[in-house]
């Protein structure tokens, strides 16, 4: 304990004293880490991510990080140039997860956005022939399986809130809902293939 410098001079204390504290679970060391390089990692993730809001959740995560995992080894050189390194490739990482998110959503926003379009008409007619055929079959299933397929796929309740709302065990549930499907299936064939 006598190598841990004590609380009331850590600001005076070097980097790498500063994190031998650290690891012995002296969070007044972060503090000290944190009042000190906070604005170069802040500086940087900003430089490469052009967002403050991104380089502020950025700058606290970089020092979560070094609170949690202090890996820093002053042998491979300075603690600034440590959280350079980590603060330029959290913010590469962040950006490359942006970047294919971006490209989902524009991959798919031309079949997103066609159904919000108004099909043409004889899409239309399509469309609702389809939807006689499955309310036809729907009508032909027992009363009790159809009214839990309606709560499930046309209300968006999950099998747990089914049970609840009609007082029946969960398993009952399922097994209706499942031995309705299987004749759903069966009727609406033609449709599938």
């Amino acid at each position: 304990m006598s190598d841990v410098p004590r609380l009331s001079d850590l600001p005076s204390r070097s980097d790498s004293e500063l994190i031998e504290a650290l690891k012995a679970g002296q969070a007044t060391a972060l503090s000290v880490l944190y009042d000190r390089y906070a604005g170069l990692v802040y500086g940087l993730a900003l430089k490469i991510m052009a967002n403050a809001t991104d380089a502020e959740d950025l700058t606290q995560e970089v020092f979560v990080t070094l609170w949690r995992k202090p890996s820093y080894d002053v042998r491979r050189g300075s603690l600034s140039s440590f959280l350079c390194v980590l603060t330029r490739s959290r913010a590469i990482d962040r950006l490359r997860s942006k970047g294919s998110k971006q490209r989902f959503l524009e991959r798919w926003q031309p079949i997103l956005s066609a159904d919000t379009l108004t099909p043409a008409p004889f899409e239309q007619i399509s469309i609702e022939e389809r939807r006689q055929v499955v309310q036809e079959a729907l009508s032909q299933l027992p009363e009790n399986q159809r009214q839990i397929l309606e709560l499930l796929y046309y209300q968006g309740l999950s099998q747990a809130e089914v049970s609840r709302q009609l007082g029946i065990p969960l398993g009952t549930v399922k097994t209706r809902s499942r031995q309705a499907l299987f004749k759903l299936r069966g009727s609406l064939q033609p449709l599938l293939r």
